[in-house]
């Protein structure tokens, strides 16, 4: 009924508006009527009470000077309007704050920022002496201001102390997005103390400085460039090792050993990669909602004109194939399972299971 009802309005308007003159032409509804102003006449001035009060009226619309010419005749294309140009652009990196804290957020995927964040710092002069892609963390070793890089050490304040930086880079709360947490420790100049992690900033003014450092050279690296670099995407929220199994039940599971982090955005980019339909997600609760007839959506995707006027696709006829399932995530330790169920107390059959697992398995990494 409603493509019925669409395609009559689109031969409604065929009919309507071919050979109709009165749309059309110079004398039509919508002809040209960018010359009308060379048939404008001046008239008087307008004229106000004495006793009222005026201010000088600038014309909103002026002629301009090289066309105001009463011998003008013919036709004159109107220039187009110049562009707007746009004052700022958000970007896409900001700081946030709280009583005790501060963090860079960013708006891409962990695994770019991850690379990205440790390239500024060995850029910088920082010596990487532990790092673990699969939780996003890596720490510098011990290091004095005068073996950084100028620019930076001069913020920094080590004159008579040494310092080591931990960074750690998680997911934030939107898909694709990341936030960057920075924390520092010191020592004095030649000693060898052993200082642990602190849980709270002990050297707020050397993480701000820090942190406002990174912000400025990732926001500049994305101007310039366009970009983030790439190169340790694969390695960064990768589960470290994938095993695909039947438990004793005869059930398909995929054992991923890494974080509940790491493996709800790899297993989320895998689904896409794989051109799986993602309906809707809980976090929470670990499940992806799934549609396994229809494609992966392109959020960016939007109706046209005809899509529009005809209603797209039935949604009856959709939901008439539609193969839902929920792909869950159980934390099991330092592991994490993932399997397809049916419903919340049905599996899935065991060879779709099998199916759906095995091409996460294999867009992972």
């Amino acid at each position: 009924m409603k493509r019925l009802a669409g395609l009559s309005t689109l031969a409604l308007i065929i009919s309507a508006t071919s050979g109709c003159g009165w749309l059309w032409g110079d004398d039509g509804y919508f002809r040209d009527r960018g010359s009308d102003y060379l048939s404008a006449r001046q008239v008087a001035p307008m004229q106000v009470p004495v006793e009222g009060d005026i201010r000088p009226l600038d014309p909103l619309l002026p002629i301009p000077s090289q066309v105001a010419d009463s011998t003008h005749t013919g036709e004159y294309e109107v220039p187009r309007p110049q562009r707007l140009q746009v004052a700022a652009q958000v970007s896409d990196f900001s700081i946030q704050s709280s009583e005790d804290s501060r963090w860079l957020v960013a708006q891409r995927a962990p695994a770019q920022v991850w690379a990205a964040t440790r390239q500024f710092f060995v850029q910088n002069g920082f010596d990487i002496a532990d790092e673990r892609p699969q939780t996003g963390e890596f720490s510098t070793a011990w290091q004095r201001g005068d073996q950084l890089d100028p620019a930076v050490a001069r913020n920094l304040g080590l004159q008579d102390d040494e310092a080591r930086v931990r960074v750690r880079v998680e997911p934030g709360v939107q898909r694709n997005t990341s936030e960057v947490y920075v924390l520092s420790v010191k020592r004095p100049l030649g000693s060898s103390e052993e200082i642990t992690w602190p849980q709270t900033a002990s050297n707020p003014e050397l993480d701000r400085v820090l942190l406002d450092e990174l912000h400025a050279k990732l926001a500049s690296s994305a101007e310039q460039a366009g970009s983030v670099s790439l190169l340790a995407e694969r390695d960064f929220d990768a589960p470290s090792r994938v095993t695909l199994s039947d438990d004793g039940a005869g059930i398909p599971v995929l054992q991923l050993e890494t974080d509940f982090d790491r493996a709800w955005s790899s297993v989320g980019r895998a689904l896409q990669a794989g051109d799986v339909r993602v309906d809707d997600l809980d976090r929470s609760l670990g499940v992806y909602y799934v549609n396994l007839a229809e494609g992966a959506k392109d959020p960016q995707e939007k109706p046209g004109f005809f899509g529009r006027l005809f209603g797209g696709e039935d949604k009856d006829e959709i939901e008439a194939r539609a193969e839902r399932y929920q792909l869950r995530l159980t934390r099991a330790g330092d592991k994490v399972l993932v399997t397809l169920d049916k419903g919340i107390d049905a599996v899935a059959p065991a060879d779709v299971a099998r199916r759906v697992l095995s091409l996460i398995k294999d867009n992972l990494g």
